[in-house]
């Protein structure tokens, strides 16, 4: 038997009422269910249809606009409600930091459920649009199609796409003409790629049967003008391979590091690839208050530059340091706010459990001259241990930037069994942040809380807690 297709329903002059998670906006059916809807605005009155039914709520799509939200703009991206990239570009800014706060706060309050000082502003960002350093783009020889080129009697001669995935749709790319997140040359660049592979058949990648030569590119941009190109192929085909990279290099000659992965695995991570480098060095030179950072093409960095900068300054005053305190800074990464922070501490003991990015703290450290910084590798839960402490020794200020999954429960009773007199505890996550503050609330008091916005036009948000012992 067949899948029994379900009903679609249709409720007109709806409002919708909240911003929810992920992105997508909220609002309430006649029936008191919550309909989640994407592309609208809280404020706007409009007509939807339903694409999925749930016990407690609809997944739905706009249909008609009735009213427009006073908080609504103009997206300037031709690509806006295919890409699923900036899905707050229709809502004015300072509104999208309303609700980046007030997400922030429900978390700690709702989750945390702990007593809260008075949030200090949210820090907005200066620029709104081509804030990103890094950008990643897939090949696909499967083109998303839009409703009008599907509804028009135009006959599609090339269904090859560069540009990202269609939300919840991995085998489909939505080719971009431009996109608004990273500075030029991104978008130059990316455009002759797919040109000249056009021009010269070179194959793009077939999701399903995994073949074709073409499957990711990656750009990486710097604040001092430097840049990273890396393509990832799927055939070792080296004719068609040094091709593409000798036209990159003689068109764009101000790339700074050139290279490319061969990847015929399942998945496109390239962590456990061997990345070639093709030409120039194999990384780029971040610099932040006179310090330069060496970002390779494994690299975690920022991804918001000058945001980064505005967050770091937050976290080193938060950690009220006057150059005679011992700070561990767990989940280092290459050691950025180690290193930011080092110039007023005695020394800084940095955690990550990454080699590579050890690696790369140790090498930033020298090539900024710091001699109070020492950095080590390992699962946090299994090196932040009693025998650890015992050699380094006890610190004063333990500043902590976890992953989205937040810290693990041995890592949060080490540092209660410790007990510095500071937590600063740095989070893309408000909601695990706030589980670990609730586990920290007996011995630990909030003082201060500061959410920043590193991503606009999306629903992310940092925010950094300052602790103090009770």
């Amino acid at each position: 038997m067949g899948r029994k297709r379900r009903e679609k329903i249709q409720f007109e002059n709806i409002e919708v009422i909240d911003a929810g998670a992920k992105g997508v906006s909220v609002a309430k059916a006649p029936d008191g269910k919550v309909i989640f809807i994407p592309n609208v605005v809280p404020g706007d009155v409009v007509d939807i249809q339903t694409m999925k039914k749930k016990r407690a709520y609809y997944e739905g799509r706009a249909t008609k606009i009735h009213k427009y939200s006073e908080y609504r703009t103009e997206p300037v991206c031709q690509h806006f409600g295919s890409c699923g990239g900036c899905k707050w570009q229709n809502m004015e800014y300072d509104r999208q930091l309303f609700y980046k706060n007030r997400e922030v706060f429900n978390n700690l309050t709702r989750i945390g459920k702990i007593e809260l000082p008075e949030f200090e502003p949210i820090l907005g960002s200066e620029k709104q649009f081509y804030y990103r350093n890094k950008m990643e783009f897939s090949f696909s020889n499967s083109r998303w199609m839009t409703e009008e080129e599907i509804n028009s009697d135009k006959e599609i001669d090339n269904s090859n796409a560069l540009g990202f995935h269609i939300p919840r749709m991995w085998d489909k790319i939505l080719d971009i003409t431009h996109c608004w997140l990273q500075e030029d040359p991104s978008n130059a660049i990316r455009n002759e790629v797919r040109d000249f592979a056009n021009k010269h058949n070179l194959e793009f990648f077939n999701p399903r049967e995994h073949s074709g030569l073409l499957r990711t590119l990656m750009l990486r941009t710097a604040s001092t003008g430097e840049i990273m190109v890396l393509i990832q192929f799927f055939d070792d085909n080296k004719e068609q391979r040094e091709l593409l990279l000798d036209h990159l290099a003689d068109v764009f000659p101000q790339i700074t590091s050139l290279q490319y992965v061969v990847n015929q695995k399942a998945n496109d991570t390239i962590y456990d690839q061997d990345v070639v480098l093709y030409k120039g060095r194999d990384y780029i030179l971040e610099e932040m208050e006179g310090l330069q950072f060496s970002i390779n093409a494994k690299s975690f960095y920022q991804t918001n530059s000058a945001q980064a900068y505005e967050l770091y300054k937050i976290t080193r005053d938060f950690a009220g340091l006057t150059g005679e305190e011992l700070v561990y800074d767990l989940y280092t990464g290459t050691g950025t706010i180690a290193q930011f922070v080092s110039k007023k501490a005695k020394k800084v003991v940095g955690v990550e459990a990454v080699p590579e990015a050890i690696e790369d703290a140790k090498e930033n450290a020298k090539r900024n001259n710091i001699t109070n910084c020492e950095f080590y590798v390992g699962d946090m839960k299994d090196v932040f241990n009693e025998e650890f402490i015992a050699t380094h020794g006890q610190p004063d200020v333990i500043i902590t930037d976890p992953p989205r999954d937040g810290m693990h429960k041995d890592v949060v009773a080490q540092i209660l069994n410790i007990a510095p007199k500071r937590v600063v505890y740095v989070s893309c996550n408000s909601a695990t942040q706030a589980r670990d503050l609730a586990l920290m609330d007996e011995m630990y008091k909030v003082i201060r809380v500061r959410p920043v916005d590193m991503f606009p036009q999306t629903h992310h948000v940092e925010n950094v807690v300052l602790l103090e012992k009770r």
